[in-house]
Order: structure tokens, then sequence, then C-alpha cells
């Protein structure tokens, strides 16, 4: 029998790191091919963004970018997916990949490497399935990681390959109904309590948002609850994402360049969901609703037009001038039903909302729009910290949320103008049916995320969403990884205080 090759090994991190490490750190995985002194001079010689292959087809060895402004990530996680893609050797059955960073850069990176690797396609040639294994040498802390934190590890890195799987699907394979059966299999292995209302079922219940957009597609709207509710639980968090499997932009039509990628309009109840499938197995303490939107926008007899008025779930009327605005719909529906059945206090909702998310805060950071800054200061923090950066839109719906005006109804779906902050008006109009009055206090915290760019790189999903929201969250998980590097939260900085004042 010949010998089994052994398999084929990427190290990657930032060039100080790497240089902090000894060849006996790696010997067993690369000792077959590199001797001690390539190794050696290789990484000591080693430039920033750079990779060399130590030993063709099999061993390679690349810098991470060590460049960080103050607005991304300091772990270079998002560098990790553009570099394993690019220098993890292509031979054989079996890959791995040895991460070295810093302790608390651990889970950023760890889940990033997973991101290179996505599931879905249908090619019949250069098909290749191969086993990854992923190991981490922490420079600045010898303790190994625990059976859990690789655990929880393993739970995100799946989650995030699910969503980029839902995202890469095409619609023929990724309908409203497929993705219902997902979220519905995925709630009962979980054993969470599932609720699904669909097609005309939200028309009965006054879900005119879901039901206007998504009444002419093939497959049903729906709306479909995922619900954990844990015992002690003493908050209650509603996750709303916007699942349009297909965006033709109904009656006002996209191009023919600008409707290819549509599938990925599901980015954000894609995000929810693999989020949501990770915290609970990871533990979350408090109650967690995973609220999905599902439509397809669609063009046919029963579709809604310009000029329709639909009267969404929160009971707000909406005058239609734009049927290619259809996320906000969809999505005002769900924070209303967070807020008047699920008793949220804090509403956060994902979607792949504008174009203009793009121009507003770039490629690589989710533009974030929230009525609490302490929050938003958290989730940028969040950001941060686990590589699914975002950055603070202008909260200021005085100055923009007159774009909505309408002579017949509450409010028009689309702005006036394009150029007053378009991504964070399209933000207020979904925040306008979880508040009754912008300017009333309200003790809901809301926090919306538009993704509609970091959702993909090239043609290929990322599966962006559940390392933000499971750094975001972390202090509501018995996980130690995610608990210690999830921001303290402005609930438990309130708790703080009142016991430094009891002290006192």
């Amino acid at each position: 029998m010949p010998e089994e090759a052994p398999p084929a090994c990427l190290i990657i991190g930032e060039q100080a790191n790497l240089q902090r490490i000894s060849f006996s750190d790696v010997e067993n995985l690369i000792s077959h091919r590199v001797s001690a002194k390539v190794f050696a001079e290789v990484v000591s010689d080693i430039g920033d963004s750079e990779g060399v292959c130590l030993y063709p087809k099999c061993v390679s060895i690349a810098s991470l970018s060590s460049k960080h402004s103050r607005h991304t990530t300091p772990s270079a996680a998002n560098y990790v997916m553009e570099s394993v893609s690019k220098h993890l050797p292509k031979q054989g059955d079996s890959a791995v990949v040895v991460v070295v960073c810093a302790r608390q850069h651990v889970f950023a990176c760890g889940v990033a490497v997973a991101r290179a690797f996505p599931t879905y396609t249908l090619k019949t040639r250069d098909v290749t399935t191969r086993d990854v294994t992923v190991c981490f040498i922490t420079p600045d802390d010898s303790n190994p990681l625990s059976e859990q934190d690789i655990t929880v590890l393993t739970s995100t890195a799946k989650s995030i390959r699910l969503v980029a799987d839902i995202v890469d699907r095409p619609r023929n394979e990724m309908t409203c109904d497929d993705l219902v059966k997902t979220a519905v299999k995925i709630g009962q292995d979980l054993g969470c309590d599932v609720t699904v209302i669909s097609g005309e079922q939200l028309k009965e219940q006054g879900f005119g948002g879901i039901y206007g957009v998504g009444k002419a597609a093939e497959s049903p709207p729906a709306l479909c609850v995922l619900s954990h509710k844990p015992e002690g639980a003493t908050k209650t968090i509603a996750w709303c994402g916007k699942g349009i499997m297909y965006d033709t932009g109904g009656f006002s039509i996209k191009t023919k360049t600008g409707m290819p990628g549509m599938k990925r309009d599901c980015g954000g109840a894609a995000g929810i969901l693999g989020a949501f499938k990770a915290a609970v197995e990871c533990g979350f303490t408090e109650n967690l609703h995973a609220v999905l939107c599902i439509a397809e926008n669609s063009v046919g007899p029963r579709a809604a037009v310009p000029d329709d008025i639909h009267v969404l779930y929160s009971g707000k009327s909406v005058e239609i001038n734009n049927t290619d605005a259809e996320g906000r719909l969809v999505l005002g529906d769900g924070v209303a039903y967070a807020r008047k059945d699920l008793n949220a206090d804090i509403v956060l909702d994902m979607c792949t909302l504008t174009g203009a998310q793009g121009i507003a805060t770039g490629h690589h950071h989710a533009g974030l729009l929230s009525n609490n800054a302490q929050w938003e200061s958290c989730a940028v923090t969040a950001g941060l910290t686990s590589g699914d950066m975002v950055f603070p839109m202008v909260f200021a719906p005085e100055l923009h949320f007159s774009e909505f005006k309408s002579s017949v109804a509450d409010m028009k779906n689309s702005v006036a103008c394009r150029t007053n902050a378009q991504s964070s008006c399209a933000g207020l109009f979904i925040g306008a049916h979880l508040f009754d009055d912008y300017f009333k206090p309200s003790p809901i915290v809301w926090l919306h995320v538009d993704m509609a760019y970091p959702v993909h790189v090239g043609e290929r999903a990322t599966g962006w969403g559940p390392a933000l929201l499971l750094t975001l969250f972390g202090r509501y998980s018995t996980s130690p990884i995610l608990s210690g590097i999830g921001p303290v939260l402005p609930s438990d900085q309130a708790s703080k205080r009142i016991k430094h004042d009891e002290m006192c």
C-alpha cells in the first residue's frame, strides 16, 4: 500500500506574529517537506502581505497585512479569506490551516477561514472535496483552547458556511418554501418554538408588507419565527432578517446588468438564521427570536404596482412609489411583529437593503443605524472584534423622514430625493414601524444593519452576520470565548453603576 500523503499546509498570520513562532511549533505538520533552516530563513525575511511557497504544492506561509486604521479590525481577519483562497496549496484530499494570532483574535481569524471554503457548486469538472483542519498558535498565550472554545468555533464556522450556501444558491434551488423548510428544520433540531405564517394567512393577519411584496410569486411569502426561551431569561431580543429570495425590482424592474446577483437579496435572513443557530448551540441565556421576512419580488398579474397602498402590520399605510424598495416593506412587518407579538426589548434588523450602502460605508463595512448611541458604539466595537465590520450612518429623522411624505397615506416607501442620506432614510422607514414617534422616548433598543455589499466578494457569498451578532451579544452566552470578546453592553454598564452607587 502506498503511504498516505500528508495534508497540504498553510501557515498564516501577521508578520510580527509569524516571527514569534519557532519550527518546533509546526514541525509535525511540515518537517516531511521543510527543514528547520529553510523555515527560519523564510519567516525572518517574509514581508508584509507576502506569500511564500515552502515546498511546491504542499506547504506555504503567508503574512496578513499589518495595516490597520482605527476603523478596521485589528485582527486582520478581513484579509484571511483572500489569503487562504490564494495561498493554500490545492493538492491533496486534506489540508491544515495554521492561524498564528493573538489570543483575543482567535475567534475573528478562526471563523474567517470558513469564508474561504464555500459549499455550493453545480460545476461538473474540477470539483474537489477536502477535509480542512484549522489550528491555532497564540504567541501571547501558550494555554490551549478548551473543548468548549473549539465547539463554539466549529459551530460558528458551520453557520457561516450555511449562510453562504443559502445566499449562493440560485432562485430555482432556494425559493421561499426552501428557506422556510431550512429554517423550520433548524428550529426543530434546536428544540425551539417555530411559527410560520404564509400565503393568504399573511393577508388575513395584516402583514401587508410581506404579502404585498411576495403575493405574485409562485412560492408564497412567509413570516418564519424561531424562538429560544431559556429558563431565567430577563431580556427579549429579536433579530429580524430580510429574506427576498429574488428581487426583480417588480414593476419598477431592474436592468439586465442590475438584476444578476439578486439571489443574494436574502443575505440578511440567511445571516440571522445562521447566527441564531450558532447562538443557541453556544448557550444563549436570554429570550432570542429569529424573525425571517421571506418573499420573492416578482412581476406578474398579482404584483404590486406604483400607487398601490399597503397597510403594514404596524397599522400604518404606505403608498408604493417604487416596487424595487421592497425590503423595507417586509422588515416593517418584521419589526412590528417583534414589538407587538414578541414584546422585544432589543430589535436588530439585518438586510441587503440599499445599493447606496456601498457609497455610504463602502464594500467592507455594513451601514449601522440606531436610536441608541451606547448600543451603536457596542455594535461598532463588536464589528472590529469579529471582523464583520460596521460603521454608523447618520441618524437624523427630523432631517430625513420627510423624504417619505405622501398626500394619501402615512408615508411612501421610497425617498423623494436620492441624494439625501438614502441609506439612512431606508433604515428610518423600517424603524417607523417599530416606533410610534421617533421623538417620543421608547424603551426599545433598535439597531439596523445594511450589509448589501459585505454580503459578497465577487460572485461568492461571505457568510456575513453570525460573527458580528455572536460577538455583539456575547455577554448573553455561556461560552467563555464569546462572553470574553463581547462588548460590555449598556444594561450591564447601568447595573455596574448601580452597584457602585450602592457601595458608596
